[in-house]
């Protein structure tokens, strides 16, 4: 799969996704695009988008294209808080069909 990291994702993330092609968007030289042209930019070489923006779907239109989006859900986007639900989202990347979004992980009690 092809994944591309939201620029609120630390690019460390993608050491924790073995057997999926992971790009940045920063390395992709998208950083400060706005959600509606970056689905549409990444769709062009990208399978999944994979972010922190919980409201991404509310916003968005993911019927027009192909692109998927996989929500990551921690206390911050700190990689150490991120790890915990890095499981579900490979479970998450094996099973999500295009135009669809999934929220994987929860929010830890404060």
């Amino acid at each position: 799969m092809r994944v591309l990291l939201d620029e609120n994702l630390p690019r460390k993330l993608a050491g924790h996704l073995p057997g999926h092609e992971c790009r940045s968007v920063v390395e992709c030289g998208w950083s400060g695009k706005k959600n509606g042209e970056l689905l549409v930019l990444a769709e062009q070489q990208f399978d999944v988008l994979l972010t922190l923006d919980k409201n991404l779907p509310y916003q968005q239109d993911l019927s027009s294209g192909r692109i998927s989006v996989v929500i990551l859900r921690g206390r911050s986007n700190r990689i150490q808080d991120l790890l915990p639900p890095v499981p579900a989202c490979l479970a998450a990347l094996e099973r999500i069909q295009p135009r669809q979004a999934i929220r994987v992980g929860a929010l830890p009690p404060r």
